[in-house]
């Protein structure tokens, strides 16, 4: 009677199981249910790996497994906070289960499974060594940035149902956070494994086997290698790889919709992922032939060290650098070059010193040559990352907003009718200013009315709001590397930039320099110091800015008047000769001045050994001559330069003069200073210089001969001393001149 009574309730319980989960077909429940027979053999395993309990109720293993020999961690269990966030970067494949589900009960043994094999694989036969999965970057889990989670629905409710999941078990495929496709249900490991797999090969393709992979039964706690008993054509076979890449670009972004017991998804095509850069956080040791595959022929950005194991300043650098490298994970590829292995490497890359420090990207390279402390390196890997996004298209209030937060900024302006020609010369300038200054293009109206922009392509510097005009116009100047990067490595520093180690030649050389010498500790007076000499700077450059419009205009009048009075004369000669003039203000010899601060106090020693001055007995202003090793530090009136504006712009045009109203200073000692003069006027003027040393030689020469034809004269011994007198007879002279028989 007890059976009579218990039927009808199993049969409404099936009918109830089915009813809740409409979207599970009827294969799908009896390849779960021969899954479930695999269950014991997955509790057995984890009671065997030591786990305090049996499987937990999806079937996941609480404290890990072992697989292939390998020790497995236990599968990532994502929580309805923190899914969103964790799911946000990379590809994560994450089942939504319920633990009162049977049908994931019977599905726990294959999800297992698949992730510990996935798990455990070595994308690359060469890393095949590695005993520790995460050791290398050839991990699967880093080599494909893929993931695999689990969600319990019954915790997680509201997750669950923000990403509509209505049944259970629901895989979902995620890509940075999107789904990209989903399979409701029970399913087979094969049937799994070939959905795996056809999404690895999209991420990187070429990476799988063209056979496939023989996959392990459910529950095992090892695979047995080899390859598949039905050979699937994979992307070995070129025709066949494109056709799996184009099938899984079409599921990507997909919808799934059930219809009876089959479901569907409708999609569009979407740009293959790129691998996430230096997924460990470390810096990759490099060989010839992986620095080609990696660095060379690819347009992904690397940052290089090129360095010799004995070298003392290598050894110092290499925590700074692998901290750079640990701040620059999934940001920036980090690598290394030992050049007592590589050495033909290292003499292709044209190394000279160690280390050396270049940043690769594209086929182009530049040097980092500044200070190599882990703040100063992240600093530059940081702006390096920004490379990437190439010349950023900006509008006025973008522009503005940048303004505050950028010093210098250089703006390229365009129209309608710029070529591509004209952007790819712009392009190729991005490298060259990492670390130096920032580079964007705009054709907003906006803008080409606040910097009176009337012609395009046109190419300025804004520093603290006051632009510099690139003055070449044609397009072939615009277009001319050299000259444009020449012009913004003239105008790339801030108009009154601190005075470092790094910077400090680019600064003091080839021109006057009104240097600060300022103490960040007292606070008020250092901040009023540092806007009095911009203040100054600011004044400086548009007086010089109207003097230099002033000469230009004279220089065309002066040119209009030739070209009347020979009209005026009717004179075609001397016409076409006035009208061939040409005005090139680069042409005119002028004393270039910059302006700069220097912490007075971190280098105290410096200053007073070359200056002679203190900071610790206030703020002071020197005017630096480094071509000519000379200094000012006086006002015509013989007090000190201050920071203040009105002392130094009094000060400033004296010394411009020439020849100076002020006697300088000298930076070194008298012989220095006489040896450095000599030089200096060898380099200056090496023929004349020649031709002097040339006519102290003769000189020098018809002297000494002058000399001893002088001393033969004086007496028949040839020598310079004459002796006469008696001594002079016994030594066979002749006194009196008397002729002798």
């Amino acid at each position: 009677m007890r059976s009579l009574l218990l039927s009808p309730l199993l049969a409404f319980g099936l009918f109830s199981s089915v009813l809740a989960t409409p979207q599970a077909d009827l294969e799908g429940r009896i390849e779960a249910h021969e899954a479930a027979l695999a269950v014991p053999q997955l509790k057995a395993r984890q009671l065997e790996g030591g786990a305090d309990s049996a499987a937990t109720t999806d079937g996941g293993a609480g404290e890990g497994t072992t697989f292939n020999g390998q020790k497995v961690p236990a599968m990532t269990e994502l929580s309805g906070k923190d899914l969103d966030e964790s799911i946000a970067k990379g590809y994560w494949l994450v089942e939504f289960f319920s633990p009162y589900c049977h049908h994931c009960k019977a599905f726990a043994p294959t999800w297992q499974t698949l992730y510990e094999f996935y798990y455990t694989s070595d994308p690359l036969p060469a890393s095949a060594d590695s005993t520790d999965p995460q050791a290398s970057l050839n991990s699967f889990t880093r080599y494909y940035d893929f993931k695999f989670a689990k969600v319990d629905c019954v915790v997680s409710a509201d997750a669950c149902s923000a990403h509509s999941i209505h049944s259970f078990p629901t895989i979902v495929l995620f890509k940075d956070g999107e789904k990209v496709k989903d399979n409701v249900g029970a399913r087979d490991i094969k049937f799994m494994g070939k959905w795996v797999e056809e999404t690895l090969e999209t991420i990187r393709p070429g990476s799988r086997p063209a056979e496939g992979v023989k996959l392990p039964k459910a529950g095992a706690d090892h695979s047995e290698g080899g390859k598949p008993a039905v050979s699937e054509e994979k992307d070995k076979d070129v025709a066949a790889g494109v056709l799996a890449g184009e099938k899984q670009n079409e599921l990507a972004t997909g919808t799934a919709t059930a219809t009876g017991t089959k479901s569907t998804l409708t999609a569009t095509r979407v740009p293959q992922a790129k691998p996430t850069p230096n997924p460990m956080g470390k810096s990759v040791p490099l060989t010839a032939e992986s620095f080609q595959h990696l660095v060379t022929t690819t347009s992904d950005p690397w940052f290089v060290k090129f360095y010799a194991p004995w070298c003392g300043h290598c050894q110092a650098m290499a925590p700074n650098w692998q901290g750079m490298a640990r701040d620059m994970r999934n940001r920036l590829n980090v690598g290394e070059v030992n050049c007592d292995v590589e050495k033909r490497l290292c003499k292709d890359v044209r190394v000279k010193g160690y280390p050396t420090l270049l940043f690769f990207r594209g086929g182009e390279r530049i040097e980092y040559d500044g200070l190599r402390g882990v703040g100063d390196l992240i600093s530059f890997a940081n702006k390096a990352v920004a490379v990437g996004d190439g010349v950023v298209d900006i509008t006025a209030a973008e522009f503005e907003a940048m303004e505050k937060t950028e010093e210098v900024i250089f703006l390229y302006f365009y129209d309608h009718a710029t070529t591509s020609e004209d952007f790819e010369a712009l392009e190729r300038l991005v490298l060259s200013l990492i670390g130096h200054a920032k580079l964007v293009k705009t054709s907003d109206p906006e803008l080409c009315k606040r910097f009176k922009i009337s012609t395009w392509p046109r190419l300025l510097v804004s520093r603290d709001g006051k632009p510099t005009y690139y003055t070449p116009l044609s397009p072939r100047d615009m277009r001319d590397f050299r000259k444009v990067l020449g012009w913004m490595q003239r105008n790339w520093l801030p108009i009154v930039p601190e005075l470092t180690a790094s910077n400090a030649r680019e600064i003091m050389d080839g021109k006057l320099v009104v240097l600060g010498i300022l103490s960040r500790d007292r606070a008020d007076e250092f901040v009023i110091a540092k806007r009095e000499i911009k203040n100054a700077a600011l004044e400086w450059i548009d007086k010089q800015t109207q003097a230099f419009q002033l000469e230009r205009q004279e220089l065309r009048d002066a040119k209009q008047l030739r070209i009347e009075e020979a009209e005026d004369r009717n004179d075609q000669r001397a016409l076409r000769s006035a009208k061939s003039i040409r005005i090139n203000m680069d042409d005119i010899e002028r004393k270039e001045v910059g302006f700069a601060w220097v912490d007075g106090v971190f280098w105290e020693k410096w200053i007073k050994t070359t200056y002679g001055i203190s900071v610790r007995d206030g703020e002071k202003v020197i005017i630096n001559d480094e071509d000519n090793r000379r200094y000012w530090d006086n006002t015509i009136t013989g007090n000190p330069i201050v920071p203040s504006r009105t002392s130094i712009l009094e000060t400033l045009p004296k010394i411009v003069a020439s020849p100076p109203k002020i006697s300088p200073k000298s930076t070194g000692s008298a012989i220095g200073q006489f040896f450095f003069k000599l030089r200096s006027s060898f380099s200056s003027h090496p023929i004349l210089s020649l031709g002097v040393v040339i006519g102290i030689i003769i000189g020098v020469g018809m002297w000494g001969r002058g000399q001893i034809r002088k001393g033969k004269g004086f007496g028949n011994t040839g020598s310079f001393f004459q002796l006469d007198g008696e001594k002079g007879a016994l030594l066979g002279g002749n006194v009196g001149g008397a002729k002798a028989d």
